[in-house]
């Protein structure tokens, strides 16, 4: 590919070992199921989602040059998502994460991204160097940017110039990365995607439902917000606009990581198609329900 992107992806592209079981589990649980190996990482899943509905994302981030980078980067070509701009490290090896779900859900998981930590700086060269930007032209589209970068990182992006004009699409990687992201609060060009157990951590109260959620990231700063909360009501809220409430439709679940990056997705591709506030949510909504389902591929 050599057409610029229509949107970055900043974070984590890795390995995805999923194993999972059409039974409920518990701890200690040992149960016949399915293991399989996928590309992924909150950048990755946003970018091969956005990929499947017609764009051409590019992801910043960190891949080794070890034998499991090299499939990597052959399989990211194959899914029609851009490497040519990431750091490529001699040094450090390909992340990867691993996790299990069963019937009941995610039983448990493990992220490794040591190597994305590691590598820090060096993965956003290519918005410094020209390549995509400059200080004195910075990138002014949208930036997918998940939350398995560094809270030193965050923070410096958040008041860096090389940001200052982008549309930034804010993800955590998980609740318990989720207040890394408190330092982007007050970009006034960042909207955070969370669900409502990360917006408790962010906003540092116990909300009761994803619209209250929204209203209280609003009120502590959030330029504007998207609150998840699994099978049950969604909320969106704006600075200046309040917060709107849908939700999902009842489906079948049959997996769940990956979910609220499909979510995110598919929200920015609907507003990037011209929909409104709320013809985005329910876009972003249904997406996600059919991706739980198991009717939209992994």
């Amino acid at each position: 590919m050599s057409a610029r992107p229509d949107i970055l992806c900043i974070g984590s592209v890795l390995w995805d070992i999923i194993g999972r079981s059409a039974l409920a589990m518990r701890q200690g649980s040992d149960v016949p199921g399915r293991i399989t190996r996928l590309p992924g990482g909150v950048a990755m899943n946003i970018a091969m989602t956005l990929a499947r509905f017609g764009l051409r994302p590019a992801v910043l981030t960190a891949i080794g040059r070890d034998a499991a980078g090299e499939e990597l980067v052959a399989a990211c070509g194959r899914l029609g998502v851009e490497t040519r701009f990431a750091y490529r490290s001699d040094d450090l090896p390909t992340d990867q994460y691993m996790a299990v779900e069963g019937a009941n859900g995610l039983i448990a998981a493990i992220a490794d991204a040591h190597s994305l930590e590691a590598a820090g700086e060096k993965i956003l060269r290519p918005l410094g160097d020209g390549a995509l930007g400059s200080a004195a032209a910075p990138w002014a589209g949208m930036i997918a940017l998940d939350g398995n970068l560094t809270v030193h990182l965050l923070a410096e992006i958040a008041g860096s110039p090389l940001f200052a004009a982008a549309d930034l699409r804010v993800a955590p990687a998980s609740p318990g990365k989720a207040e890394r992201l408190l330092p982007l609060m007050g970009h006034g060009g960042a909207t955070l995607y969370v669900n409502l157990e990360e917006a408790r951590l962010i906003g540092h109260e116990a909300y009761d439902s994803a619209g209250a959620a929204a209203e209280g990231l609003l009120a502590r700063g959030a330029a504007r917000v998207l609150v998840t909360d699994g099978g049950r009501a969604c909320a969106e809220g704006a600075r200046g606009a309040g917060v709107i409430v849908d939700h999902p439709p009842q489906v079948m679940v049959t997996r769940v990581t990956g979910a609220g990056d499909t979510f995110m997705a598919a929200h920015v591709v609907a507003e990037r198609r011209g929909a409104d506030r709320a013809a985005a949510l329910a876009a972003a909504i249904r997406a996600a329900a059919v991706y739980v389902s198991g009717e939209a591929p992994a």
